[in-house]
């Protein structure tokens, strides 16, 4: 994915514009009782759609509707599936075959097949390289320029053969759509204007049926649901711009679960004898980004564009005290691209990696040629003028909230070191149009601390220093660099993957467009006194699990 692919989630990623208070309920079916059975959530964000191939900021609420075909929670746990039940590959890495669950239906009691499956990836496809390519959304064309042929054997068998061995079929997070719905939109208003209007038509769990931009999405149970109607009555996801009327809402007991919660949040309710917490590794990256543009988009000095400049920075950064001082342990320190979360990639890079020290990000500076001259404790760049750096920070919709004292923190670091940073912060929308692409209008900036949450597949963990993709926002550029990603998109072979994301890993750390922060650890809280069957972790970021299960006390 891209990083709006998910930022996930994107897991997931993505929703939200209003008050900073708790927002004003617009409908009394919004008011919390054990006794009809309706789940309420309560999380951060700003979903401005229900059409998948027209949003990359609503995973929430549509996950719980349209399913993948496998995606991630798929191959972690096989009680997880998605739309196909079963899948395996051909020996030559190029044949994938999905076996789709016998007899699955719609949403509004229509077959869901395999014919389905596949309208959904060939309408993506052939949109390919035309004026309405479908490449604005959740649901895109990357990854199907490498397929050259998708094809329903049959209503329970997906055929995909892939022009060169690579993981996409499993990998991608392509919402499936039913071909009865869609096959008579256009490409034009498929990724504008058409609305998609609830009661959506999907094969998960919950099925939109009313949609409130910046307040609440109303969900009713899925009767077609392939292992069984959902036992609550519904679900209601209720928007919020900050996270205190979350907690405020699990004490009181208007919400039922809440997400993206703060350390000092997960400490007060973990008091509460009715209310459970829960932390889990997650695919969240937060990290500072240089803008390494040239030209009018660059930023106040040509230090940015310097790889040395920026190795010298990484060492005025104190990731464990990130961890330890702004989140309260509830991190890992930042090291490469790759979080530790995802296991058969990640590496501490023990024997390259930069340690704190704020005397050798001096010596390294001044090694570089950025020294202060007149002796007034800031620095100078090498066309003489002095340093003052702005750092552009806030919150990635969707994505856990990263605390302002890490900014704080990397700024006193930077100025103690001859480098003054001033801080401004933006709402999300702010933020994603100043670090957007040249092309869309972003850029004129120097530091950014934001995050980034995709997949763990080799592709999405290497995505942030692809060049001209949405997703870089540090803007570098590296041809040896797009060659390994390349070469990783045509691999399927793990132990070949794990080669090529590490030479990916090391090469970026050295060049440094990023100085990874910390990997945050997602916190979530769920009350026990109206419903049960949560399970033991927190709630999936990668699927609807686990509303699919919860039942009433």
């Amino acid at each position: 994915m891209s990083e709006l692919q998910i930022s996930r989630r994107a897991i997931m990623k993505a929703m939200l514009a209003g008050s900073a208070t708790p927002w004003i309920m617009s409908s009394r079916a919004l008011a919390s009782s054990c006794d009809d059975h309706i789940v309420r959530v309560g999380v951060i964000g700003a979903p401005d759609s229900v059409n998948p191939f027209a949003t990359w900021s609503s995973f929430w609420p549509l996950v719980f509707s349209y399913d993948f075909l496998v995606g991630v929670d798929a191959q972690r746990h096989p009680d997880r599936k998605g739309f196909a039940k079963s899948w395996s590959v051909a020996g030559d890495n190029l044949t994938w075959t999905f076996k789709i669950w016998p007899g699955m239906r719609w949403s509004d009691g229509q077959p869901a097949t395999a014919r389905d499956a596949a309208f959904t990836y060939n309408y993506m496809r052939d949109s390919i390289g035309k004026p309405d390519e479908l490449n604005v959304g959740w649901n895109n064309t990357s990854g199907l320029e490498n397929v050259k042929s998708i094809t329903a054997l049959d209503d329970e068998t997906l055929q995909i053969v892939t022009k060169k061995p690579n993981r996409w079929p499993i990998d991608n997070t392509t919402m499936l759509v039913p071909e009865h719905v869609w096959r008579d939109i256009s490409y034009a208003d498929a990724r504008s204007s058409f609305r998609n209007d609830p009661p959506l038509v999907g094969t998960g769990p919950m099925i939109a049926a009313e949609f409130q931009q910046a307040q609440f999405v109303r969900f009713t149970p899925n009767p077609h649901f392939r292992t069984g109607q959902p036992k609550t009555a519904g679900l209601i996801i209720q928007l919020f711009t900050t996270i205190d009327p979350i907690s405020q809402g699990l004490k009181s007991g208007s919400l039922d679960y809440g997400s993206g919660l703060t350390a000092a949040q997960v400490a007060d309710l973990s008091k509460d004898p009715n209310i459970v917490v829960g932390e889990a590794s997650v695919e969240q990256r937060n990290y500072l980004a240089f803008n390494t543009l040239s030209g009018k988009e660059a930023g106040s000095t040509k230090a940015l564009q310097d790889p040395a400049f920026r190795d010298a920075i990484g060492y005025a950064i104190d990731q464990q005290a990130i961890v330890d001082r702004a989140l309260r342990g509830h991190a890992d320190p930042g090291v490469g691209l790759v979080m530790p979360v995802a296991k058969d990639y990640y590496s501490d890079l023990s024997d390259i990696r930069r340690h704190f020290d704020l005397a050798e990000a001096g010596r390294r500076l001044d090694a570089a040629g950025y020294r202060d001259t007149n002796g007034d404790g800031v620095r100078e760049d090498k066309e003489g003028n002095s340093f003052q750096l702005e750092l552009i920070t806030g919150q990635v919709s969707g994505n856990i909230e990263m605390p302002i004292a890490a900014v704080q923190l990397i700024a006193g670091w930077l100025g103690q070191i001859g480098i003054p940073v001033s801080v401004t912060q933006l709402d999300s929308g702010a933020l994603n149009a100043r670090t957007a692409g040249p092309a869309n209008g972003g850029g004129r900036w120097d530091l950014v601390v934001a995050s980034s949450w995709l997949s763990p597949s080799p592709h999405d963990l290497l995505v942030l220093g692809k060049s001209a993709d949405q997703a870089n926002r540090s803007y570098w550029s590296n041809e040896k660099f797009d060659q390994i990603l390349s070469q990783t998109d045509v691999t399927v072979d793990v132990k070949k993957s794990q080669e090529l994301v590490d030479q990916a890993v090391r090469l970026i750390y050295t060049e440094a467009p990023y100085i990874m922060l910390c990997y945050p650890s997602a916190m979530d809280a769920h009350r026990k006194d109206c419903f049960q069957d949560w399970g033991l972790d927190t709630a999936s970021s990668w699927s609807y699990f686990p509303l699919d299960r919860v039942r009433p006390v």
